[in-house]
């Protein structure tokens, strides 16, 4: 099969429904050729039950980016899946409901050290672990929602998402001198299960209907997916450290 990934093989994380970014972003690599392995956490079972409406069978694996042990194992299954890696997608982000919702001034720092943990320092941690996979280098591909701004009802996921976008870029530092190049995609608001668990979400993507120079479309994760790809083939070898904004031009608008 030819494509922009033809021969690439790519660990994605996330792929929890059909209306994911997660899962646009494994269907469209798979057409454009590579081989994927997923991730699932904490029901391996829902991904496989969704993995099967994919162009081809695909692995799930159990991934806990918290849980060291399951990180110290990625390398050894992956490798004995697909030989290594020449790409990564982090699509992992959580944040207890006591953290959204407009309960930003009252949130304890323990939901607040668990939003940065999942949503922020895995990627970092999913990274390392998947390292000693790409001797040949590759694509490290993560998932924001800007961090710029302060949004309605996002509270402490917006911290999260700016030490996510602060560690891309560390990690790009550190990792180029390997080949390892490590970008995002800020995407615009979609009606995801991430989206779901903030309440008042419908608030949020309000903005994007008076805003937006670019019609969105909350029910299409494709163009997200497209982005991601975009970032996990050769036609940006000498981007890293960056953000790119999938969004309908949003961020550059004032008012």
């Amino acid at each position: 099969m030819s494509g922009i990934l033809a021969g690439k093989r790519i660990l994605i994380t996330g792929v929890l429904t059909e209306s994911s970014i997660a899962f646009h972003t494994a269907k469209l690599a798979q057409e454009q050729g590579a081989e994927i392995i997923l991730t699932a956490f904490p029901r391996p079972t829902l991904t496989e039950r969704i993995a099967k409406k994919l162009p081809k069978p695909v692995k799930v694996i159990e991934l806990d980016v918290t849980n060291e042990e399951h990180l110290a194992s990625l390398a050894d299954v992956v490798r004995e899946e697909l030989g290594g890696l020449d790409g990564v997608v982090h699509s992992i982000g959580f944040a207890p409901q006591d953290a959204l919702g407009g309960n930003f001034l009252n949130t304890p720092f323990e939901s607040v050290a668990t939003a940065m943990h999942v949503s922020a320092y895995s990627l970092k941690a999913l990274t390392m672990a998947c390292l000693p996979l790409m001797q040949d280098g590759g694509s490290v591909v993560g998932l924001t929602f800007d961090a710029q701004f302060a949004w309605p009802q996002y509270d402490w996921m917006g911290p999260a998402k700016a030490a996510l976008e602060a560690t891309s870029r560390y990690i790009a530092r550190d990792l180029g001198k390997q080949n390892i190049r490590c970008n995002l995609i800020s995407a615009g608001p979609l009606g995801s299960m991430a989206a779901k668990s903030i309440p008042g979400f419908g608030d949020l993507a309000d903005v994007w209907n008076h805003r937006s120079p670019l019609e969105w479309d909350l029910s299409d994760p494709e163009p997200a997916g497209r982005g991601v790809v975009a970032l996990l083939s050769d036609w940006f070898p000498k981007t890293t450290g960056e953000i790119v904004h999938v969004d309908g031009g949003l961020h550059a608008i004032g008012a």
